[in-house]
């Protein structure tokens, strides 16, 4: 889910949620004597480390695509997923149709259904207006850092959970912005030998790693690798949903034999 409207409206909302997110923050020290709010902000500054050069090459790629920096601005802020923006991207320097471009991308975020399934027992029963922040800033990390620390801490309320979440999301959307901007005025003067594109596959790493729990993980995982190296020659990427159906199909048939050997014993 991507919420949009006028720059004031944006601003208003992000006040709105600064607001009420430091609220939580200070709530949750004096209950706790630990802000889940800072806990989350301090789990998420590692990841600032590959965020920050991932959104810094967005930048630089979609200003050679041809993207002014107005579109660059309006692209990070509706679809803000950084993976679907750089597939976007690549099928536009392919000149492949709006449709391709638009559905493609769309199924490269299909995983943030997944991800918004396994939150929903933890954040679900927060009021509306909350789930729409929550779904707006569900990116990889939020997930994999919220899930973990959700499931490490069971006795968490509602309120430090999404204060955990809010504080993740914190110093990651700002860096995302800024570095993207800075790539898209500075990208002509980096030189090639920084290989800047080094931050994507490393950012990914970093998410999936710590994931990969179960047999089911990681059967999903090998697939889904396996997949999209052997059907890279297939048009405008769609070997890459192949490659996500199939893994996905994996996985849960991985699980499902895991399910029925524990019901045999």
């Amino acid at each position: 889910m991507r919420w949009i409207g006028s720059g004031k409206d944006i601003s208003d909302l992000f006040t709105f949620a600064k607001g009420w997110v430091t609220g939580y923050a200070s709530d949750m020290t004096s209950t706790t004597g630990k802000s889940p709010f800072w806990l989350g902000f301090r789990d998420a500054l590692p990841f600032l480390l590959v965020v920050a050069p991932f959104a810094f090459l967005f930048g630089v790629v979609a200003a050679d695509v041809g993207l002014d920096m107005l579109q660059i601005i309006a692209m990070s802020i509706t679809v803000f997923a950084g993976a679907s923006q750089f597939t976007a991207l690549q099928l536009m320097q392919e000149a492949a149709p709006v449709a391709i471009v638009v559905i493609t991308a769309m199924a490269v975020n299909l995983r943030l259904v997944m991800y918004s399934a396994a939150l929903t027992p933890h954040l679900g029963h927060a009021v509306s207006w909350r789930r729409v922040l929550i779904s707006y800033f569900l990116v990889d990390q939020t997930y994999a850092l919220s899930v973990v620390r959700f499931e490490d801490q069971p006795q968490w309320s509602l309120p430090q959970k999404t204060a955990y979440y809010f504080g993740v999301i914190a110093p990651l959307y700002p860096a995302w912005m800024i570095a993207s901007i800075l790539g898209a005025l500075l990208g002509t003067t980096v030189p090639e030998w920084l290989a800047l594109d080094f931050a994507v596959p490393i950012c990914f790493l970093a998410v999936v790693g710590p994931m990969l729990r179960s047999a089911a993980h990681v059967a999903a995982a090998f697939v889904s690798v396996a997949l999209a190296l052997a059907l890279a020659w297939m048009p405008y990427g769609t070997g890459l949903l192949v490659a996500a159906i199939a893994a996905m199909m994996a996985g849960a048939q991985v699980e499902l034999w895991r399910e029925r050997a524990r019901g045999d014993d």
